[in-house]
């Protein structure tokens, strides 16, 4: 048996796509520095992004609402002396974002209320940090706060030490040391592991409060950059590097198991790094290609990641930032899709769209639950060793535009309930049946059928004679050979011209058209040829004679009432055509349907 078969997904109808220019934001300046950073983040309110700009490190802060042409002159966030390398929002603050300097410095800012880049100032004044921490002793290429705790912030540097930060205190609580630069690192979802990738190929679980890796293993061998990102509140955790021949990879991990789950999976050959993102109220992971215009989408499901598609653009992306899922607008529908994801790209906006969406059950089955603005623990309780996943919010209240209810952390939600049996509706009649469909009914006889039903019909009766001699034989039987006569002479006259011998054959007539009263009355050669032959009819060949002729206006109307159905069919047929195109499936079955039928009317 052979075959392809689709894997069942209800994000298997998800697709990319753009956003039209005027709702994108022109006259970005994006840093141009080498390090290997996303360059831009973003929250449901703003995007941050690592500017180039003169006279000191600096990056930008744009509202989302205020899309189009950035002006030539906004307030920048200034305060580090060297270049801005990475940025990062709190989870749980809206308005607080952390920044990484070449400078060795990180600094904590809060946007100010009613932020805006366009203003009447000629200069506008620029943002002052509110915080800094200075204890790394070379240039910071990381930060990232903690998921699950409040205020908790770790930076990677490159003096081979990943420092924990508690913001509120400002001092550095904890510190993780490396054998080599780190290259990216990642959170899981309760916020006491963390995972890290460096350039030395290893891969490292650390248990962050002890300060020690649970577990350490070769990663990916090539020598460009690898990434990394957990898997949310699953224990796995996915990265994203080279093989040794340069073919971009993605593994699947396990914290513990020294060897990937699956084996190391080859993406393409293209030189740009993967940028890994993780969803975990969809379970799905996205990868987008830097200096490429693609964002590939799996799902994960079984130890597995499933393809689902890609998006593809002709223009290359420096750097992608995916929005938490609280901001996703889940109620912006367009021709009844459903937005499951947003992400900024250094290029233009995308959005990732349920193609099959409908209103029924959809934050159910699309959007469980996602994690709302409420920490799960205080920054005390996480450094004494506590842990738990932070509280969700109910999307089905987003999607619905009622306010915002929050659900325990380990909330599923409840399949949709089942239909209540119908009250038994008091007797009625019987309804008439309905007709049943054409294409179901039997097909017509043919032309061959016919005739053997006049053949049957004919070899009921046999031809008797009014005396009733049996040696006589009937004019229906097979006759070999004629009888041979004595040729006549040409000087004398005959009384009449010797009839020629019949040919009928058995009780079998090949068509209609074949039969005759000349042939059928002929009588068999005999003694009995003479001048005086009998002419008279014998009364049952008669009888069966009137019935054949009856039964042959019968079959004549019956293949004239063929004829006109099926031109009616073939015009339903032609137009139909035309009309369907490579349309509605439903419209291609009933023209199968109908060719089906015309096909079993024609003889």
């Amino acid at each position: 048996m052979s075959g392809r078969f689709v894997r069942a997904s209800k994000y298997r109808h998800v697709f990319g796509k753009s956003t039209r220019k005027e709702f994108c934001y022109d006259n970005l300046r994006i840093s141009r520095n080498a390090w290997d950073t996303n360059l831009i983040k973003a929250n449901p309110e703003y995007l941050s992004c690592n500017w180039e700009a003169s006279g000191g490190g600096a990056f930008a802060v744009i509202p989302l609402n205020e899309k189009g042409k950035v002006p030539e002159l906004i307030p920048l966030f200034r305060g580090h002396t060297s270049a801005v390398l990475d940025t990062d929002w709190n989870p749980f603050n809206d308005r607080i974002v952390a920044s990484a300097s070449d400078d060795g410095k990180v600094m904590i800012w809060e946007v100010p209320k009613d932020f805006t880049l366009f203003t009447d100032a000629e200069e506008p004044a620029d943002v002052s940090p509110v915080a800094k921490f200075g204890g790394h002793s070379r240039k910071v290429g990381q930060v990232l706060f903690n998921p699950a705790a409040e205020n908790i912030l770790a930076s990677a540097s490159g003096d081979l030490t990943i420092k924990l930060w508690d913001v509120n205190a400002g001092s550095a609580s904890l510190s993780l040391k490396h054998p080599d630069i780190v290259q990216s690192l990642s959170w899981n979802a309760s916020g006491s592991m963390l995972v890290t990738t460096s350039r030395d190929k290893k891969v490292r679980v650390w248990d962050a409060r002890q300060e020690r890796p649970a577990s350490e293993h070769s990663g990916h061998e090539g020598a460009k950059n690898s990434r990394v990102v957990w898997l949310g509140e699953q224990n796995r955790f996915a990265t994203t590097g080279f093989s040794k021949m340069s073919d971009r990879q993605l593994a699947l991990w396990e914290p513990g198991n020294t060897t990937p789950i699956g084996g190391f999976h080859t993406l393409d050959s293209i030189s740009g790094v993967c940028m890994p993102f993780w969803d975990d109220s969809c379970n799905c992971l996205y990868l987008a290609g830097k200096g490429d215009g693609n964002i590939r989408y799996f799902e994960y499901e079984n130890d597995k990641f499933e393809f689902l598609s890609e998006y593809k653009s002709g223009d290359p992306q420096r750097g992608v930032a995916f929005l938490p899922k609280r901001g996703v607008n889940v109620s912006a529908r367009e021709r009844g899709h459903e937005g499951i994801q947003d992400c900024q790209r250094f290029v233009h906006r995308a959005h990732f769209i349920h193609g099959t969406a409908t209103r029924r059950n959809l934050p159910v089955r699309h959007f469980p639950p996602a994690v709302g603005l409420k920490p799960a623990m205080s920054t005390q309780e996480w450094l004494s060793g506590k842990e738990a996943l932070p509280p969700k919010i109910n999307f089905e209240d987003i999607y619905e535009g009622n306010p915002v209810s929050e659900v325990p952390a380990d909330f599923k939600p409840a399949p949709a309930p089942a239909p209540a049996p119908a009250a038994k509706p008091a007797p009625k009649k019987e309804p008439e049946p309905a007709p049943a469909p054409a294409a179901a009914r039997s097909p017509p006889p043919s032309m061959r059928d016919q005739g053997s039903s006049i053949a049957a019909m004919a070899s009921k009766y046999e031809d008797d004679d009014a005396a009733g001699d049996d040696d006589e034989t009937s004019s229906f039987e097979e006759i070999s050979k004629p009888v041979s006569r004595k040729p006549v002479s040409p000087t004398k006259t005959t009384s009449a011209p010797l009839p020629k011998p019949a040919a009928l054959k058995s009780p079998t007539l090949t068509s209609p058209s074949t039969f005759s009263p000349t042939t059928a009355s002929a009588p068999a050669p005999s003694s009995s040829l003479s001048s005086n032959n009998n002419t008279s009819t014998p009364a049952g060949v008669q009888n069966t004679l009137t019935e054949i002729k009856q039964l042959l206006e019968t079959q004549t109307k019956m293949i004239s009432s063929q004829g006109q159905q099926i031109v009616v069919l073939t015009g339903e047929v032609d137009s139909l055509k035309k009309r369907v195109g490579s349309g509605s499936q439903d419209q291609s079955e009933r023209i199968r349907q109908l060719e089906l039928e015309l096909e079993s009317l024609r003889p």
